[in-house]
């Protein structure tokens, strides 16, 4: 079944000069223009596009992705603002629509919002809405701790950060287990790190486990290996800087320099830490 708002695998059928044309099945032929034709493409190649409706309301096809399909979250900016509604950049020539009653709160031209993109059941046309909790997964999440999620950043609080999970449900990131920057919209992947009896969900960006201890200190001795044997980076040095040098965490990174040191592979003291020469 072909469907709108998503990728679809269809069938070369015919060569233009415009483009070739695809069996879109119950939509028809499809065109796909030239600058998205792959390379030595050929008749009954099977190409990977996505659908949808261009200004003219004509089934169109294209192999770039939009800022999100349907069924995802994305931050899209409002390029215009009309009386049934307003338009988002989601990187494709038409704009994608949201209706005024699928605004909250009311779109300004210019402004960014996290919006769900959904098909419209009776007109099967592609929108999108702002009302997050409304297209939020209802049930309980089956998720299970250490599991590596995909996260959409949405907001942030006085604890953390609010992201989407798996464009499913809600989690939090506390704000004392984030040493990156973070950005509102930003794709990243992070880790399920407590199930909560009321169904809240806590996340972390770091693998957690005696693992994450292990290839961090992999880590550290490459980098002592490329400075020369010495790093000045303590217990005692910023989070910040910790991250910025070893993209760990200070808690992992006292674990994996504890763990060397235990080994006999390093010496700590008050200015860094040493690789011991055999």
């Amino acid at each position: 079944m072909t469907e709108l708002g998503t990728f679809n695998k269809l069938m070369v059928i015919k060569k233009t000069t415009c483009g070739v044309y695809l069996d879109g099945q119950e939509f028809g032929e499809i065109l796909l223009p030239h600058k998205h034709i792959p390379e030595k493409c050929t008749m009954g190649d099977i190409i990977e596009v996505f659908l949808y409706r261009n200004a003219q309301n004509e089934v169109s096809a294209t192999t770039k992705r939009p800022h999100a399909m349907v069924g995802e979250f994305a931050l899209m900016t409002v390029v215009s603002v009309v009386s049934i509604g307003a338009f988002l950049d989601w990187d494709l020539p038409k704009d994608l629509f949201v209706p005024v009653s699928e605004q909250k709160p009311p779109m300004v031209e210019g402004m960014s919002y996290i919006v769900y993109v959904y098909r419209d059941e009776r007109t099967n046309r592609i929108a999108a809405s702002s009302h997050i909790d409304r297209y939020l997964d209802k049930q309980p999440a089956v998720y299970r701790e250490k599991q590596a999620v995909d996260l959409l950043i949405a907001y942030e609080t006085e604890l953390g950060y609010r992201a989407i999970i798996n464009n499913a449900h809600w989690g939090v990131v506390y704000k004392n287990e984030v040493f990156q920057p973070l950005q509102r919209g930003q794709r990243i992947q992070g880790f399920i790190k407590k199930l909560r009896p009321d169904g809240k969900i806590d996340l972390c960006l770091q693998k957690q486990g005696y693992s994450v201890v292990d290839e961090s200190s992999e880590k550290i001795l490459q980098a002592l290996k490329d400075k020369g044997g010495f790093i000045p980076v303590t217990d005692k040095s910023s989070p910040d800087t910790i991250y910025g040098m070893f993209g760990v965490s200070k808690k992992t990174y006292k674990k994996a320099i504890g763990a060397l040191y235990k080994k006999r592979v390093i010496t700590i003291g008050k200015d860094g830490i040493q690789l011991v020469t055999m």
